[in-house]
């Protein structure tokens, strides 16, 4: 460390003030990948979770969390507490430059979790364990690896993180998620895993390139310094490394999914990427372009076969990936380093003494956080809860978390997955269904002796998959579903941000369902039982006679048009 008296450079200072920024834009891209990767109900909520994941983040490192990590060494396990980081940890750079460096690479650490576990966790749960992670849980490892403590005193290297960073937060959420279970819907009665799309693909691919992009400041800014012909030609070569193994990465999965699902999939190889820069991360500055490539292979690979053997086989609902491309391909790109390493890897004639350290490294950063979150989320479960109630996670976070009725100026894009859903939420009117049999129907010998009824629901979006699944539970299954705007008597009266708005157009949805063979009166009632809130904007009911029906392919008319095909 530098005394008060020496001279910082202003490039190392620039450089590393460069690479904090860049870090820092890390937060839009996750927030972006999990928001896209999620539903519609669920976005607001993400944004929130992501911007005060790292607001409460950056108050509880500075106050006790960069001590823990940087503070003078108590035997090797723990740095001792520099309440509000009062004590000089200048280099060439000032101890405010390491400083924010350190908070927006803390930050990394505890937004990976909320990707494992959205859309269906507590607000105030998030915010608890969220800010323990960045004070106690990352800062307590990163000082083993990074603040002098008992690994990097064996030799253990982590350049940028792939342990310190991403494999904590992978297994920090493996944890969270298997605790909080999964959503509802996603796993059948036989335990068949069901999908659930995010509602924008757009916005996780945007989100994957601010990553990327913004990942040349993650490991570039690393070096701490940007002076010096040695220090250059490092830098250029993280540069290189770490764009050649997400490439690599990517391209690998897109081919192995081509492979096994006989087309490439598109959010899957959006997750490649980002799995080859984690796997580079701890050993971007020691690894050669060659290397990195075999490191983004295997990158590729793994977070393939990693996301379904936590969705299929170990039944943990992560909806975009987190703990296969942090938690499974931040270890094993830590433990290549030792394979692939120039100075003292295996296939450089080193000899297995890096791979072992490495391979202790990571697997004691391991015990250690799935040790100390299982604690952590146990408590958090057994006082203030941990997961929302069935009705508040099928309704979405946005509004029961937040009162936001949606995160879209005017119009919300609408979930049409055949979800699960809690019996608490359908309650389903017990009357047997009546049927018309072969002979009442060939009695009929024109359309007008069966009467045909159209009912026209302008309902909440929110209450489409209920009401959908209550009609398909007594026997209708076809519906016309439109996406519309408007008020009712209230003039869509509504708050924002505490301020009364006046009459405005509010996004509903439209559903209109013919009927012939099922009583108007059952579809009504069941309809208000799924609908009726109590409160105002439960929606419209509208009840038409039709006057026929004509099935444009067969000519068929009236009550045939609207059967469906044996």
């Amino acid at each position: 460390m530098n005394t008060a008296a020496n001279l910082y450079s202003s490039i190392d200072t620039i450089w590393v003030l460069l690479g904090t920024v860049l870090v820092f834009f890390m937060q839009a891209g996750f927030s972006m990948v999990e928001t896209g990767f999620t539903r519609a109900k669920n976005a607001g909520n993400i944004i929130m979770k992501n911007l005060m994941d790292f607001s409460i983040g950056s108050i509880v490192f500075l106050v006790l969390g960069f001590g823990l990590m940087f503070g003078a060494s108590y035997h090797g396990i723990i740095g001792i507490p520099d309440f509000f980081v009062r004590g000089n940890y200048s280099s060439t750079i000032p101890t405010y430059a390491f400083l924010i460096f350190q908070t927006v690479f803390c930050a990394t650490a505890s937004t990976i979790v909320s990707g494992a576990m959205a859309e269906r966790t507590k607000f105030i749960s998030y915010i608890i364990y969220s800010g323990v992670i960045s004070a106690i849980i990352y800062p307590i490892s990163g000082h083993w690896i990074w603040g002098g403590g008992w690994l990097s005193q064996l030799g253990f290297h982590d350049f940028a993180g792939s342990t310190a960073v991403h494999m904590v937060g992978g297994l920090s959420a493996l944890r969270g998620a298997t605790i909080l279970g999964p959503r509802i819907g996603k796993y059948a009665k036989d335990g068949k895993s069901n999908a659930i799309p995010g509602h924008n693909l757009t916005i996780g691919a945007l989100g994957v390139f601010i990553l990327w992009f913004s990942w040349f400041g993650f490991n570039g800014g690393s070096t701490f310094s940007a002076t010096g012909e040695d220090t250059l030609l490092t830098v250029t070569s993280i540069f290189v490394t770490t764009n050649i193994a997400a490439a690599v990465s990517a391209t690998a999965t897109m081919i192995v999914t081509w492979c096994r699902y006989k087309k490439p999939d598109v959010s899957m190889t959006l997750n490649g990427a980002l799995a080859g820069l984690v796997g580079i991360t701890a050993g971007a500055d020691l690894i050669s372009p060659i290397g990195a490539a075999a490191i983004g292979l295997f990158a590729g690979v793994i977070v393939v076969f990693g996301i379904e053997f936590i969705d299929k086989i170990l039944k943990v609902d992560d909806p975009v990936g987190s703990i296969a491309v942090h938690g499974l391909c931040g270890a094993v790109g830590t433990i290549l380093v030792g394979v692939f390493a120039l100075n003292d890897g295996l296939l450089y004639g080193g000899g297995f003494g890096m791979l072992k350290v490495q391979t202790l490294g990571v697997f004691a950063v391991a015990a250690w956080v799935l040790l100390a979150m299982t604690i952590i989320f146990n408590l958090i479960k057994k006082t203030v809860g941990l997961r929302v109630s069935p009705e508040e996670e099928f309704i979405g976070l946005d509004i029961t978390e937040h009162g936001l009725v949606s995160s879209y100026a005017d119009f919300m894009p609408m979930s049409v997955s055949d979800s699960v859903l809690p019996s608490s939420i359908v309650n389903l009117p017990t009357k047997p269904v009546p049927d018309i049999s072969v002979e009442k129907k060939t009695a009929i010998d024109s359309p007008s002796k069966v009467k045909m009824t159209k009912i026209a629901l302008i309902i909440k979006q929110e209450k489409f998959e209920a009401l959908k699944a209550a009609m398909t539970a007594i026997g209708i299954t076809g519906m016309t579903v439109t996406q519309v705007l408007g008020f009712g008597m209230q003039k869509g009266a509504k708050y924002y941000r505490g301020v009364k708005v006046g009459a405005g157009l509010l996004p509903k949805v439209k559903v209109d369902i013919v009927i012939s063979k099922i009583p108007v009166s059952i579809a009504i009632e069941t309809a208000k039982k799924v609908l009726q809130t109590g409160y105002i904007g439960d929606g419209k009911i509208f009840v038409y006679d039709v006057e026929n029906v004509i099935k444009v392919r067969t000519g068929e008319e009236g009550y045939d048009a609207l059967q469906d095909e044996e």
